[in-house]
């Protein structure tokens, strides 16, 4: 009997072995197949959204930080199509999950989608026109219509910039004149009647082409997302506080929020100073701000009191908001308040490593951009929280996340961090900070910029552009489809600039030309340059070109001559910044007419200027300084212990520069230039100072390198002078904020001016060169 047992349970356990075989190799099988037809038709597999899950999973989004190779920079990968370009999960919490969607939030996923809701023959890859709605009439009071100031910043950002068209045949995008930025019907911002607004529009269309920038919606007491009090139709939403159930991926954009005093451009740099030590600071993780007793919002922020402890975690939180909050305090909320007294808000920011960033009534909070400028590591409790520009800044490199219903593992989350992690992080905040988020001007371009990638025939950048210093907004992808051709890709992927360089030397005088003068001096001494590929006059003068017989011969060098300006809106003084075609190296020479340079100096100064291909780096310095009596900017040409610029009279910069100076700088800037006659050179180093966030380089000891003989020189002129302080006033006002910095670095050839051997020597003419 006990036999007969045996074999029935052996043959019970070969029955459910070869079951799970046979299962296994079925449903093995069945993957090979899903697989093949992904391979063979991927276009007709289901749509992501069809599938209700998002997957959340960190490893989801690590493409973002991946360079792409060379020819691939910004193209958009093969398999990925215009629908899920910018298709990036969000996480709820750090490491990953799956969340499945509503039946209501998947219904809104499925609304709109750029191919579907956006006419993208609007639009051109060249030209990324926004047309803004000119103000409402007057009410029957006589009163303009309510603009709340950060909304009117908007508009004057988006008007003094170059996407800014006032044609609407000419837009891709459109900007409501109304004021939509706070749609919480309690507030005093509050805009009305706005549905039958929108109606007037007379490009409205249903909101197709149309951007709507939102920062609060809903009101008391459900706080509702979606309560705009309007219906934004096929608009893009550009939004703050948006959860990952309400976002249309590859359509809607989210936000960060910002205050009423958040600056219009600029904006104030990093505290963050660069190799900063400690890399822990006093407090591991702090929190400073209010606690709601009930409602949205409250079940984290009052939990919070668990986790402080006075010593490393420093979490403090107030009942003292709201008109009656004595009427809904309890019992804990004297002893919050007093321990919340306790403490400066600036001052925690300043010595925290990580700082939390909770959710309030809506799922954003002022101290995401707050902690970020800080340098504080931010540490996030928003579950289903988009984060600012998610679909193209990878988070993970500047941001902690965090489980609001885990909060008691938020201490062991913030102290298993690395001191090298810890320093990263700190690092990220602070490029993503000053690139992307420190002025409203900046979270304006940005969420342009997100949207102009999405237009079939417009480059796409990758994670490398978009997460590295100086960031998307000046990495233009028409100019190169390739990094090596950007200055400051070089050095982090350890390339070198191409060889040799275009001398472009501009003819403003136009004295005549003869074997005595400094322009055919200067042309001889070129010539003689080892690295030279070619030479560009630029004739700015009403003088007639000299025949060509006139000129210094030059052997196999070209030398291209162009005369007069080649556009008539184009300032004739910064036609020396223009991106010729004749210019194919990575490196341009820039010099004055009457520069006095010897070969051996040109040389020596381009064998620097390839250790700093991102750059200026030449022979005059100048210095900028602020004039407390003046209350402005000051100019100086005295020779001091530093300097801040370096003219570009006898300078090497990277060709990239041309091509932003014409392409990227604002109108006001060139027509500051145009209207002076002047100044061309100080913008440009402006720009390189605004794009590397570092000073140029001067080499040698040389004071002056002009032709002293050229009395008609309007360098002479003292007015001149005058006109430079104004200029370095208005570009500094125009960019928000004074990009220049300070050097006292100088670069000298080895064994110069010592006594030694000449024989030794390479650059043996600089001995000769006077100061």
């Amino acid at each position: 009997m006990q036999a007969k047992k045996r074999y029935i349970l052996v043959i019970i356990c070969c029955a459910f072995l070869a079951y799970c075989y046979l299962g296994g190799y079925r449903l093995k099988g069945l993957q090979a197949l899903f697989r093949m037809r992904i391979r063979k038709d991927p276009d007709n597999l289901p749509c992501y959204h069809q599938l209700h899950y998002q997957y959340t999973d960190s490893a989801e989004r690590a493409d973002h930080a991946q360079p792409l190779p060379d020819d691939d920079l910004f193209a958009p990968p093969a398999y990925e199509s215009p629908r899920s370009r910018d298709l990036a999960p969000v996480p709820a919490f750090q490491g990953g999950a799956v969340r499945r969607i509503t039946d209501e939030a998947s219904a809104s996923f499925k609304s709109c989608r750029m191919e579907t809701c956006f006419d993208f023959s609007k639009c051109s890859d060249k030209n990324f026109y926004v047309y803004v709605y000119p103000p409402e009439p007057l009410n029957s009071l006589g009163a303009p219509p309510p603009i709340s100031q950060n909304y009117q910043k908007i508009i004057s950002a988006i008007q003094e910039s170059r996407y800014y068209t006032s044609d609407p045949a000419q837009a891709c995008l459109f900007v409501l004149g109304i004021d939509t930025l706070d749609r919480d019907s309690l507030s005093e911002d509050f805009v009305r009647n706005v549905p039958s607004r929108l109606q007037r529009l007379p490009h409205w269309n249903n909101g197709r082409n149309h951007i709507i920038f939102n920062l609060y919606s809903g009101t008391w007491p459900d706080y509702n997302e979606n309560g705009l009090g309007f219906d934004p139709g096929q608009a893009i939403l550009a939004k703050a506080s948006m959860s990952v159930q309400s976002l249309r991926p590859g359509f809607d954009v989210s936000i960060p929020l910002f205050h009423k005093q958040f600056p219009l451009r600029g904006g104030n740099t990093g505290f963050v100073v660069s190799n900063n030590f400690p890399a822990n600071k006093k407090y591991l993780l702090a929190f400073k701000g209010k606690r709601y007793v009930h409602g949205i919002g409250s079940e984290t922020r009052n939990s919070l009191f668990h986790l402080h402890n006075a010593r490393d975690f420093v979490l403090v939180t107030t009942c003292k908001h709201g008109k009656s909050w004595r009427d809904l305090q309890d019992a804990r909320c004297d002893e919050d308040n007093r321990e919340y007294d306790r403490y400066d808000y600036e001052t925690l920011l300043q010595n925290s490593t990580f700082c939390l960033v909770p959710r309030g009534r809506r799922l954003g909070s002022f101290r995401f951009l707050e902690v970020l400028q800080a340098g504080c590591i931010p540490v996030l409790l928003s579950n289903s929280w988009v984060l600012p520009f998610q679909s193209k800044i990878d988070w993970k490199q500047a941001a902690i996340w965090a489980d609001e219903r885990l909060l008691l593992q938020v201490p062991d989350i913030v102290r298993s961090v690395s001191t090298s992690r810890i320093l990263a992080l700190r690092q990220q905040t602070q490029v993503l900070w000053e690139r992307y988020f420190s002025s409203i001007e900046k979270i304006i371009f940005t969420t342009f910029e997100i949207i102009r990638e999405r237009l079939p025939d417009y480059p796409h950048r990758n994670g490398l552009i978009w997460n590295t210093s100086p960031g998307a907004l000046l990495t233009i992808p028409t100019f190169a489809d390739t990094y090596r051709r950007f200055p400051f890709l070089l050095d982090k992927l350890g390339h070198t600039p191409g060889l040799n360089y275009t001398a472009v030397i501009f003819v403003q005088i136009g004295t005549q030309l003869t074997p005595n003068t400094a322009l055919y001096k200067l042309v001889k001494s070129i010539t003689k340059s080892q690295y030279i590929d070619k030479i560009l006059i630029l004739w700015a003068t009403d003088r007639s070109v000299p025949p060509k017989k006139r000129w210094p011969s030059t052997g196999h060098i070209p030398l291209h001559i162009i005369s007069g300006s080649t556009s008539e809106d184009r300032p004739s003084i910064s036609q020396r910044f223009y991106p010729h075609e004749q210019i194919e190296t990575d490196a341009v020479l820039s010099l004055d007419e009457d520069a006095i340079l010897n070969t051996d100096e040109l040389d020596f100064a381009y064998q620097v200027w390839r250790d700093f291909p991102d750059r200026i780096v030449g022979y005059p310095a100048r210095a900028h300084f602020w004039d407390d009596s003046k209350n402005a900017w000051g100019y100086t040409s005295k020779w001091t212990n530093y300097y801040s610029i370096v003219l570009t009279g006898a300078a090497f910069y990277h060709r990239y520069y041309n091509y932003l100076y014409t392409n990227w700088l604002s109108y006001l800037l060139l027509k500051t230039v145009q209207q002076s006659s002047n100044c061309e050179d100080i913008l440009m180093n402006l720009l390189v100072s605004h794009v590397t966030r570092k000073p140029p380089i001067k080499v040698t000891q040389r004071k002056g390198y002009k032709d002293r003989e050229s009395g008609r020189s309007p360098w002479n002129d003292p007015d001149h002078f005058i006109q430079r302080q104004s200029c370095l006033n208005t570009f500094a006002a125009v960019f928000g904020y004074m990009p220049l910095l300070r050097s006292n670095l100088r670069l000298d050839p080895v064994l110069y001016r010592d006594s030694v051997s000449n024989l030794r020597k390479k650059y043996r003419q600089i001995e000769l060169v006077g100061s």
